[in-house]
């Protein structure tokens, strides 16, 4: 297992050298989208309107972070059970979604499209909320405020530390 520094614009160019088992401390814009935003993405393409957030080459966090205490830009952070994200994350992967954070195994539907787009499922720390808070330098909601907690907020990460879960052959953690 190798340990990489990524900045989330060079997260594609990576994808082909990162194994399941790598470390990754990822650096740059992150979104947070969990079940509601989901539902309104795929409304959204639908209706054929444009979503909210520029899928082409992102990176979706499962999280619905807490409230910033005074001086901070969030609270705590950690990763969604991802699979509950599974029904839509094969489309957003063919219309250019890079990776995916969130926790625990994913479909074989979605296995097959992050083999077929190129891309990686990473996970974060379950349970470590605060840990992952910490690489977050700001927040920004840009859709969806309404949802609340489940808004989808533009996050700037600074070393956030990350595992591939499944790599973009289809290597998995969670086959081993």
């Amino acid at each position: 297992m190798k340990e990489y520094k990524i900045n989330v614009e060079n997260l594609r160019s990576f994808c082909g050298t990162l194994k399941a088992g790598d470390r990754v401390l990822l650096s740059g814009t992150v979104y947070t989208a969990r079940d509601a935003a989901h539902k309104r993405f795929m409304q959204t393409i639908a209706q054929c309107a444009e979503l909210p957030i520029d899928i082409k080459d992102a990176v979706i966090y499962y999280a619905g972070p807490t409230p910033a205490p005074e001086g901070l830009p969030i609270g705590s952070c950690g990763p969604t059970t991802s699979s509950r994200m599974d029904a839509f994350a094969p489309k957003l992967l063919d219309m250019g979604l890079c990776a995916m954070i969130g926790k625990g195994p994913r479909s074989r539907e979605v296995n097959e499209a992050i083999i077929r787009n190129r891309a990686v499922y990473l996970c974060a720390i379950g349970g470590a909320g605060a840990l992952a808070a910490k690489s977050v330098k700001s927040l920004e909601v840009v859709a969806y405020d309404e949802l609340g907690c489940e808004s989808v907020k533009r996050l700037e990460v600074e070393n956030f530390p990350l595992t591939v879960a499944i790599d973009c052959t289809g290597s998995s953690l969670f086959d081993r």
